[in-house]
């Protein structure tokens, strides 16, 4: 039985540590390492032995009793968090780690709610519990209130049947268990059943305390893990992949993770995936299977395996590989519906004797590794500019572009990611005509709901354009992210309609209908009025009585939105919503006034309209009407030259008729 298992926790709550002894303990490795020591296993990157933390998801395997693990040891730090969510896409089961020092933190919170977002069932290994600091019923009760209510201790259960305590834990999840505890009918291996089941379906969460420094209780945590998790892949079915994660070997030679979720995969089988909206269709040259940074190479793999290839050359990460042959057969999933995203935006610096060519080209290297950097190249500044979530990866970003590329960086200050949208439906119009050349493009624009991206449809008529064509137009619509006309920002939350459109039988080429279709965006956009959206937290504030004044009254002043439930202990919770601009930085002055007792916990809850729009584009002082590489101006022609017709009158002038 093969199981993907991720082991994830806040930053120094000692998962790689837990990770080096399960591997250790499975006869996996020979000798366990420690991170301060710089030797662990997983953290083999010099960058991450010097800074003592996890950056780069590692994959490892062990062996237990009659299954097959893969281990998926995720970044802890909060500013490399976007690669830990994209690892929870892979998960069968989860561990996530608490320190029984500092209990339930923030990013914990966070992580545990991803985990159900994504129903992922979680075991939660509590650690450090050799301090004698530590005190479990405090902790259970940390654990219950900030986490879940159906947080079960399992480190004393199992070996030869349950504690009635847990009979009647369990026994009210399920009906069917809640008759048979009622009448006294306890079968040892039917309640198991049940159990695995209530694991699967998020309604119990073992946890087990140990020590992962002293190796306290992880043979107990192996066992519990090994008897309470199930999976069930089919390897007679189809081929079918996803792809985790992508990474260059030192001569740029590209590795594509993926894991198996049915089917087989073999050397030289071909597989498809989609680029760029067509079927592109590769061959496998090698299979490995990764433990740390060793590897070995393979000629079959079974669904519920993840392994690294070579071969896929245009793939990106979280899109899905079949056998398919036929296209009509091939649905693609691309599952990059995240809830950490970079809500902050930096400029790359680079010495001026430097191409930035060849600089851009080094980040769009490490974007296909991490696509949350999304790239940007502005042609009239001559600018690079990358999204991060923090300074932490900032710092950690210069060290990597010097150690692969041999090039220094620096960056800009973090500047806070904004966003653009509409608030009434336009058409669009883009008609471009120079001599040979012909192209026009309708659009209709519609606001659509809040954070819900672009999305594109066409009702076209195909006596008035062709598929090909059509499908044109939806390429140039998502070839990339387009500037708005405030402050010349990413636009987002639109529906794109392509209305009607024509061709030239002689003259049309291909980018033509870009031209046409980014001026009939542009047009769209300059006839309804224009809304800034800015990136908002969720926040979970646990404080003591004593301070709620000064906090609501901070609160107000950051813009946010709040309400307040009473705690326990005289504290309260202060559950709300507000800017990320505001809200940023808060936590350090929540620590001084609170003299350190006060708690903070944010998560991205998207974008909203932005709470001082007018003070944001003062200061970016964007001049829609000259940047080059977006127009709303037409270009027809007459009498064999081409002339320009201004956006808002293009109306008068076009071919097309709107129904």
């Amino acid at each position: 039985m093969n199981k993907v298992i991720g082991i994830l926790a806040h930053v120094d709550s000692g998962k790689t540590t837990l990770c080096e002894q399960i591997l250790y303990h499975t006869k996996s490795i020979r000798k366990r390492g420690r991170v301060d020591h710089k030797d662990s296993y997983f953290d083999s990157y010099d960058i991450e032995r010097q800074r003592g933390i996890t950056i780069f998801s590692k994959e490892g395997k062990f062996s237990y009793n009659n299954s097959n693990y893969y281990l998926i040891d995720t970044p802890g730090h909060v500013d490399f968090s976007t690669e830990m969510e994209r690892s929870l896409k892979m998960l069968d089961y989860a561990i996530l780690i608490i320190s029984g020092v500092e209990k339930v933190q923030s990013h914990s919170e966070t992580i545990f709610n991803l985990l159900r977002e994504n129903n992922i069932p979680t075991f939660i290994f509590i650690n450090k519990m050799d301090r004698e600091i530590t005190n479990k019923q405090d902790i259970i009760e940390d654990l219950q209130e900030n986490l879940s209510k159906n947080i079960f201790d399992f480190t004393n259960e199992l070996k030869d049947e349950m504690s009635n305590e847990l009979i009647e834990f369990i026994s009210e999840k399920d009906e069917e268990l809640l008759e048979l505890f009622f009448e006294e009918k306890y079968n040892y291996d039917l309640w198991i059943k049940y159990l695995i089941k209530l694991i699967k379906e998020l309604k119990v969460f073992p946890c087990v305390f140990g020590s992962a420094l002293l190796d306290e209780n992880i043979d107990i945590l192996l066992e519990i893990l090994d008897k309470l998790t199930i999976t069930n892949y089919k390897k007679e079915d189809n081929f079918v992949g996803k792809v985790y994660k992508i990474k260059y070997e030192e001569n740029n030679q590209k590795l594509t993770l993926i894991k198996l979720l049915q089917g087989q995969l073999k050397v030289k089988d071909e597989v498809s995936y989609k680029y760029n909206n067509e079927v592109v269709r590769d061959k496998i040259n090698e299979i490995r299977v990764y433990n740390g940074e060793k590897f070995t190479k393979k000629d079959i793999a079974d669904a519920g395996e993840i392994v690294a290839v070579k071969g896929l050359g245009k793939i990106n990460v979280g899109q899905q590989l079949v056998s398919y042959n036929n296209e009509d057969d091939f649905k693609i999933v691309n599952d990059n519906n995240f809830h950490i995203i970079p809500t902050l935006s930096s400029k790359v610096i680079f010495a001026e004797n430097l191409n930035i060519k060849d600089i851009y080209n080094y980040f769009k290297i490490l974007e296909n590794e991490e696509p949350s950097l999304n790239i940007l190249y502005n042609e009239e500044l001559k600018e690079i500019q990358i999204s991060v979530m923090g300074k932490m990866q900032l710092e950690i970003l210069k060290k990597i572009v010097y150690d692969r590329f041999s090039v220094e960086v620096d960056f800009g200050p973090c500047e806070i990611l904004y966003k653009e949208s509409i608030k009434s439906t336009a058409i669009g119009i883009g008609h471009f005509e120079p001599l040979k050349h012909y192209a026009e493009v309708v659009l209709k624009l519609e606001p659509s709901k809040r954070n819900s991206g672009i999305y594109f449809e066409s009702k076209a008529h195909v006596d008035d354009i062709t598929i090909g064509h059509q499908n044109l137009v939806r390429t140039h619509i998502f070839e990339k992210p387009h500037k708005g006309i405030l402050g010349g920002y990413e636009i987002t939350d639109i529906k794109v309609t392509l209305l009607t459109g024509r061709a030239h039988n002689k003259h049309t080429e291909g980018g033509d209908f870009r031209q046409a279709t980014l001026r009939a965006l542009r047009q769209g956009l300059e006839t309804v009025e224009n809304i800034l959206l800015e990136p908002y937290y969720k926040f979970k504030i646990e404080i003591e009585n004593e301070y709620i004044g000064r906090l609501i009254s901070d609160i107000q002043k950051m813009s946010g939105t709040f309400h307040i439930h009473e705690g326990k202990n005289n504290k309260s919770i202060v559950n709300g919503r507000g800017p990320v601009s505001r809200l940023m930085d808060y936590p350090l002055e929540l620590i001084s006034y609170t003299k350190g007792r006060g708690r903070i916990s944010f998560i991205y809850d998207g974008y909203d309209e932005c709470h001082n729009t007018e003070e944001v584009l003062a200061s970016r002082n964007y001049d829609k009407d000259n940047d080059k590489e977006y127009t709303s101006n037409s270009i027809f022609c007459s009498k064999g030259k081409g002339y320009i017709v201004k956006g808002e009158d293009v109306i008068n002038y076009m071919h097309c008729e709107i129904n």
